[in-house]
This record gives C-alpha cells, structure tokens and sequence, in this order.
C-alpha cells in the first residue's frame, strides 16, 4: 500500500478516536493519536492477519502494552474490518464489548489483555518466545508508551528477549515526551532510551518521526531483515498528533472533548483528509 493511502487511514483512525472518546466521555485520545500511524502501519502494511480469521494460527501478534491507548487500536481494527467502525461509539459504555482496555475474550482481534503498565511487553516476550520453540514462521509486535517503560518488568522482559535471541519481536516505543502528570523527563527520566535498549542485546531504531510512514516503512523493513537479536523501534511522535489543541499537551492524556472541541478536531482532521 502508498503511503499516501496508509496516511489516509491514520486519519480515519483519528477520527475514529476522537469519536470514540467524546462518545464515552472518558478516554485516552493523547497517546493514540500519537499511535495512529504506527497501528494503521501495522495492520495494514506489515502484520499477517486476517479480519475474517482473527485467530488464525499463523497470523502475527500484537500486544497494545501502554492498554489505555485501546482508542487507537480499536479504530485501527475497525478500519481493518474486525468490527463496525459504529461500535466504536459504544466505548466504555455498560455493557460494550469495548471497553476502556483491551480484552481478548471479547474483542476480534485482540491477542492479549493488557492495561497493567509494563506488563504488555512480557507476554509479547512470551508468544515469541513460544514462536521460536515450535518453529513458527509468525513475528510479535508491541507497543509501549515512554512513560510506561519506567516500570521494571519492561527491563526484565528485555534481559530475557535479547539472552533468547528472539529476533521474531518488534518492541515498539512511542516516545511522544509526556506522561500523565507531563514530561516523561521530569518525572521520571528513561534516557537515553536506545542505549538500554542495547544494553540488553537488542538491534535498536531510532525513528526521527514516528509520525511519517514513509520513515515508519523503512524501520520495519530494517527490523524484518534483522536477525539474531531482538528490535527495538523508538520512535520521535506528536501527543495529540492531528488535533491542533491536543498536540504537545499532557492534559489531553486522559481527558475527553467537549462537544465544541470534537466539533473542531473533526473539522481539523476533515480538512487533513482533504489535503
């Protein structure tokens, strides 16, 4: 697919985000905007799956670590057909089988629960670890938000990827900077990101804007050709990235629009559609 084409549905993706928070009136929509090319260039560039086979033994895996992104990824799945973008408006509503983290019992396409920070990348660490016993052809990938790898777990879950060689796994990192109570490196500095990363036996990509598919295309195809050791993608994003008010702002972390603002980040991502 162009990528033209695949920048056309990260817009969608983002619509879909924001419609689906306004609609709960609660959400995350800062950090899955920020996500919203990496999903859509996952599931419609670079992962094996299949919408009308969501669990098909030999499809790819993705674990969404930082689980309050759900937002992003469910509206990446919609797009992708797994279910009705309409859905997307029942988020967080009794009795919606979308709810405010992912759940695999539930949800087409979901390979794994999470929401728990940290613990996303561990049972990514497993199913490829499980890939490489059995000989499977299938690769995992996964998400982390950069705040979210100041938990310990991720480090313990690196040490045991790159001792294991497992060059099936892609740890993806979406370093937009902030965090809930704001820059990730007043509360809690993790860099320089890619060093620990290779402390830990992993082929690291730095990516200067997570944003760009066309830069997004040549990290994967680097990953793809790697291997030996597990891949580490870091990647520079925008918080809030295609809602003007949103953008580099950590108070869009966990808060939803107002009927004024949706009306005016639908509008905004209206007009980048056209363009």
């Amino acid at each position: 697919m162009e990528n033209l084409e695949l920048q056309k549905i990260a817009n969608e993706v983002r619509k879909g985000v924001v419609t689906a928070v306004h609609s709960a009136k609660a959400g995350h929509p800062g950090g899955s905007l920020s996500a919203a090319d990496v999903f859509t260039y996952l599931y419609f560039e670079e992962m094996n799956v299949d919408p009308k086979d969501p669990d098909k033994a030999d499809r790819d895996r993705f674990v969404l670590s930082k689980g309050h992104t759900a937002p992003g990824l469910y509206s990446t799945l919609a797009q992708r057909g797994f279910f009705p973008v309409e859905d997307l408006k029942t988020l967080r509503h009794l009795g919606s089988y979308l709810q405010g983290h992912p759940c695999m019992q539930h949800i087409p396409g979901v390979d794994m629960s999470s929401g728990s920070l940290g613990q996303g990348v561990s049972a990514a660490v497993g199913m490829a670890l499980a890939a490489q016993l059995r000989g499977d052809s299938y690769r995992v990938y996964t998400l982390l938000g950069d705040g979210e790898i100041q938990e310990g777990q991720v480090w313990e879950a690196a040490m045991f990827a790159g001792h294991r060689k497992l060059d099936n796994l892609v740890v993806i990192v979406d370093n937009n900077g902030l965090q809930i109570d704001g820059r990730i490196d007043d509360v809690c500095s993790p860099y320089p990101i890619d060093k620990k990363f290779e402390a830990f036996n992993f082929h690291v990509i730095n990516v200067a804007d997570g944003n760009d598919m066309a830069q997004l295309r040549a990290a994967f195809e680097e990953a793809k050709a790697t291997k030996g050791m597990p891949t580490a993608i870091v990647m520079k994003t925008v918080k809030g990235k295609g809602v003007s008010f949103m953008e580099n702002q950590a108070g869009w972390h966990g808060k939803a629009p107002n009927d004024e603002q949706y009306a005016q980040a639908m509008a905004e991502l209206e007009k980048a559609g056209e363009a």
